[in-house]
């Protein structure tokens, strides 16, 4: 356990998604690190392998061993598959 991560939580995307969970009021997500607190905490749906992806890939984004964009893009799958995207 002697291994650092370096986590970068002020990652943000080109574009904003927006997204209508929890309360259904629109809501921006900006980056992986947004996203994952909506996947974790308020998405409707989280046993599918599209969100899975956009988990996994955010984190990756995050820990600066993957592409923010395609978190972004796996992301919006995932709103898309739970009905969600606005």
């Amino acid at each position: 356990m002697d291994k650092v991560i370096e986590v970068d939580f002020r990652l943000k995307w080109q574009a904003p998604v927006f997204v209508r969970i929890g309360n259904g009021f629109r809501e921006r997500v900006d980056g992986p690190d947004a996203a994952l607190e909506a996947l974790g905490h308020r998405w409707p749906e989280c046993r599918s392998e599209v969100y899975c992806e956009a988990k996994r890939r955010c984190l990756e984004a995050l820990v600066q061993h993957g592409s923010a964009e395609t978190a972004r893009s796996r992301f919006i799958d995932a709103a898309i598959a739970a009905g969600v995207l606005a």
